[in-house]
């Protein structure tokens, strides 16, 4: 027993102080970028279990990476899907896309066309591979670097530039950040920019469809940073117990914005091994590996269509561009590290492979380049008629009253009808 209170700040007697540990990246700017620490496993070694096969015999595959394309660009090993060549081109073309929608609106904003954009140059294969395993109406919560799914699911680029540009065809109505699209008819939850919220929601959206006794699963994407915020836990313990046909993304790229994903646990143990403790299915995929991202993103569907319950996959993958348009990662990351990154780019991985096979070659690439390029460009020009930021060709201001209430109350009425006046008498050629 204690003789008398506590003191606090003392020494007692020869145990030593504490210490607080603060994660550090290995490298910063104008450092040699070196990534010789990362364990990357021979392409095709991963055993893949059967997809009803119980949780627990999927905890190595946490910390392994799953990998199908070798470095002769090979496709070997269980995890190969053995797509057709048809469909491996259109895959390629449509990361091909995004990356080529991605430059045109990061122009855009530097050109003052827009006020923000978020590429996600490097992570291509993370959405688009898996919008291809994904059934169509299976519904998706991403964050935002997922716009390959809805290039994907053939989404009209003109609407994703009237949202980009807040003009008067938004169907946001101006009401949602850039890049924080909604198209609910592509099975494509609205983006939130709270972080991790994705989690919960595609839980509840997949424990409502196994009530209601339906086929459709949902899929959500988070970052790595991400993982660490309640919503992500909270997300994963429904699905847990109710065993909710859901697919659980982390984008694990190594940053979020400029903490090093040690901030976020990746020196303790993968984020793939936070299944382990929910008991849970995880696995770990290399990222840029369109065909490794396929193979899983399908393992993992299948295994919540059999009822078998969620899975967890981490993405290992890195952002290879700046977090947004108002970022500067030279401030805080080696300006190297993006050639430096040893798993490589998924274009042009997935692009060697199908040269390999015969199925394609370096003519038909740039062909393609060209295509997808010019195919953005006339949609970004289609979308700027209806206006660009800051210039005048917006949503009225009586829409702030609209998709809101079921019924406006009489103050908010007598408020819009004020505003249709006077936008009448200001603008009176004004046509939405």
């Amino acid at each position: 027993m204690s003789d008398g209170p506590a003191t606090s700040g003392k020494p007692r007697g020869n145990l030593p102080p504490l210490e607080l540990y603060v994660p550090e990246p290995l490298y910063r700017p104008g450092d040699e970028a070196d990534f010789s620490h990362i364990v990357i496993p021979e392409a095709g070694a991963q055993a893949r279990p059967d997809e009803a096969c119980e949780a627990s015999e999927t905890f190595p595959l946490c910390s392994d990476l799953i990998r199908v394309l070798d470095e002769e660009g090979r496709a070997v090993g269980p995890w190969d899907p053995w797509l057709d060549a048809d469909t491996m081109r259109r895959m390629l073309r449509t990361m091909a896309l995004t990356r080529a929608f991605d430059d045109r609106m990061t122009r855009a904003q530097r050109q003052g066309k827009t006020s923000f954009y978020v590429k996600c140059t490097g992570e291509e294969a993370v959405s688009v591979a898996a919008a291809f395993a994904l059934a169509e109406d299976d519904m998706v919560f991403p964050s935002y670097r997922q716009q390959g799914i809805l290039i994907a699911r053939g989404y009209p680029l003109v609407e994703m530039c009237n949202q980009i540009y807040s003009n008067r065809a938004d169907k946001m109505k101006g009401r949602q950040l850039p890049v924080l699209y909604s198209a609910r008819d592509y099975g494509f939850f609205t983006i939130s920019g709270n972080l991790a919220t994705q989690y919960p929601q595609a839980v509840g959206w997949a424990m409502a469809s196994a009530i209601k006794g339906d086929t459709r699963i949902a899929a959500s994407w988070i970052g790595e940073g991400s993982s660490s915020e309640g919503d992500f836990h909270s997300g994963l313990t429904f699905a847990a117990v109710y065993h909710a046909p859901v697919v659980f993304n982390i984008v694990n790229n190594q940053w979020a914005i400029s903490s090093f994903s040690g901030f976020a646990g990746a020196e303790r143990a993968t984020f793939a091994a936070r299944a382990i403790g929910y008991g849970i299915a995880g696995l770990r995929v290399d990222g840029n590996d369109a065909l490794a991202v396929y193979a899983a993103t399908r393992w993992a569907a299948n295994r919540a269509r059999a009822n078998k319950g969620p899975t967890l996959i981490e993405h290992f993958t890195y952002r290879a561009e700046a977090h947004s348009t108002s970022d500067d990662p030279g401030t805080y990351r080696s300006a190297h590290e993006r050639e430096e990154w040893p798993l490589g780019d998924p274009v042009m991985r997935l692009k060697r492979h199908l040269i390999a096979i015969g199925e394609w070659s370096e003519e038909r690439h740039a062909a393609m380049d060209l295509e997808v390029a010019g195919q953005v460009k006339d949609a970004a020009k289609e979308a700027e008629k209806n206006g660009v930021l800051g210039h005048g060709l917006h949503h009225p201001f009586e829409t702030m009253f609209e998709d809101v209430f079921e019924e406006l109350p009489w103050h908010l009425r007598e408020q819009s009808e004020q505003a249709i006046r006077e936008r009448r008498i200001k603008w009176p050629n004004w046509k939405k």
